[in-house]
């Protein structure tokens, strides 16, 4: 699942694909839910075949999600082979990429935005116009995330109770069985984000952080809908850096949330996203690649990674390690 980002950075990471749809577009049924209004089920897969094939099979209208939308489901893989270009016309003609300048950070990993940048000059000589674009409200999309997303998982995970759903953990008492359960079901992150959210959700602070949020998410939503009156998908970065090691970042909060940054502002709008591999750092470690489309245009973000996958060899490619 994807709240954030959970599929497309670990794809990045790993040198695999991995595609967030739009929101609505795959049924959240049988998700535990963290936030329900930026949760989306999405398919990981070796290529970008892999997860056509993938999304063809679980997209579409569930009645046991309300959320879930009563849209067509075209065959993802079809269309791909069916538009790849293989024969004279390059397969990205006509097709306009948008390059947000907000994307491109101080800070960033060099490697990782030479890589991306080579994977734009790579697209244009397929026949892409390439144009750069501006998501102005970017700054914020992390703040907002970090109030929306802790608000809900507050108010979601409160049935986790020990008495009338999931884990429970017997106490001498109700209020001590609550406790046990509690702190024996949640981990440490889980427990900071409820306590985040449970605060931005408290009487006289609603209004100042979790009703501001979403007014700023809404303006995060209208940058991407002025930018794609202009562009067809826009390309950046998956994540701002290659993988880190394990508990690196732990006792440092807010920097692991700042690996989220170029990946939130996908589930705030509610758009499709797809990470692909573009290359590898001087370490060996995968850099990804990342597209983004309209709402409900998977097959726009499906085609421009084909037509990339097919033209480099980044998929097949064992890391230098």
């Amino acid at each position: 699942s994807d709240t954030g980002g959970s599929v497309r950075q670990p794809t990045a990471l790993c040198g695999i694909v991995g595609l967030k749809p739009s929101y609505g577009r795959v049924s959240r049924y049988g998700l535990v839910a963290f936030a329900s209004s930026l949760d989306q089920i999405g398919p990981l897969g070796r290529t970008v075949a892999d997860v056509a094939v993938l999304l063809t099979a679980i997209a579409g209208h569930d009645p046991r999600d309300s959320t879930s939308m009563h849209l067509p489901v075209p065959d993802y893989l079809s269309l791909l082979r069916g538009g790849n270009g293989q024969a004279t016309v390059l397969p990205l003609r006509g097709v306009r990429l948008g390059v947000p300048r907000e994307y491109f950070i101080e800070g960033m990993q060099p490697e990782v935005e030479a890589a991306v940048r080579q994977a734009i000059a790579v697209m244009r000589d397929l026949g892409a116009e390439v144009a750069e674009v501006s998501l102005p409200h970017t700054d914020y999309a992390l703040p907002v995330y970090y109030l929306i997303a802790p608000a809900e998982a507050s108010a979601n995970l409160a049935r986790y109770d020990g008495v009338r759903y999931g884990l429970r953990v017997q106490g001498e008492d109700m209020w001590d069985n609550y406790r046990a359960t509690r702190g024996a079901g949640f981990g440490a992150e889980v427990k900071r984000r409820i306590m985040l959210g449970t605060y931005a959700l408290s009487a006289g602070y609603y209004d100042a952080y979790y009703l501001k949020a979403q007014k700023v998410r809404t303006l995060i939503r209208a940058d991407f809908d002025e930018a794609f009156k202009r562009v067809d998908v826009i390309v950046c970065p998956t994540s701002p850096t290659t993988a880190f090691r394990i508990g690196e970042k732990t006792d440092d909060p807010l920097q692991m949330y700042l690996s989220d940054v170029f990946t939130l502002s996908c589930n705030l709008a509610g758009l499709p996203g797809i990470s692909l591999p573009c290359g590898f750092d001087s370490n060996g470690l995968p850099i990804g690649l990342q597209l983004l489309g309209p709402a409900f245009q998977e097959e726009a973000i499906l085609r421009v990674a084909y037509a990339y996958e097919q033209a480099t060899d980044w998929h097949k490619a064992k890391p230098p390690l």
